[in-house]
């Protein structure tokens, strides 16, 4: 699939899954499903689900490193940035070298173009939060979170799911 198709998929996932409402309870049905779908396909991931202020949710699974909440703090930062999932930056940007363009003067030690991050919006409050999946490639840690959200929402994941990259 073109990045184009792929950037418009993207905008689609996160302009249709929008929660009625969300909190504690919310984020821990979302991040139990994803640590219990790594725990079944051996993923080693971390999960890190919070709103802006505070976190809601956190497991780190077997075979995840120590750099891993490195990198999920550093996407989280993106969403509260940008206001959208990190892996549509990757593709919008396209800087290989994982940075920022030095005119938005964003350190790489806190801010880092990789795929995973996807913004929480409330229905009538925008984005609220972020969920962050970070261990395994960008595409299929956005894939987790686009997963659990569809499950958790009730929508046909299918018309969202982004192609693997060999198709």
């Amino acid at each position: 699939m073109a990045i184009a198709e792929d950037i418009a998929l993207i905008k689609r996932q996160e302009e249709t899954l929008v929660f009625p409402a969300f909190d504690e309870a919310v984020a821990f049905k979302i991040g139990s499903a994803i640590r219990k779908r790594a725990l079944a396909e051996h993923l080693p991931v971390v999960v890190d689900i919070r709103t802006f202020d505070r976190p809601l949710f956190y497991a780190a699974m077997p075979g995840s490193n120590a750099s891993n909440p490195d990198w999920a703090r550093r996407k989280i930062n993106v969403v509260r940035r940008f206001l959208r999932s990190t892996y549509r930056m990757v593709l919008e940007q396209q800087r290989p070298d994982r940075t920022f363009k030095i005119g938005e003067a964003l350190d790489i030690s806190d801010y880092v173009l990789a795929g995973g991050g996807f913004p929480v919006t409330v229905k009538g409050a925008g984005v609220i939060g972020v969920i962050a999946v970070s261990g395994l490639p960008e595409r299929q840690d956005h894939g987790v979170v686009v997963d659990a959200l569809c499950d958790y929402l009730g929508i046909d994941k299918r018309a969202l799911t982004l192609h693997s990259e060999a198709e």
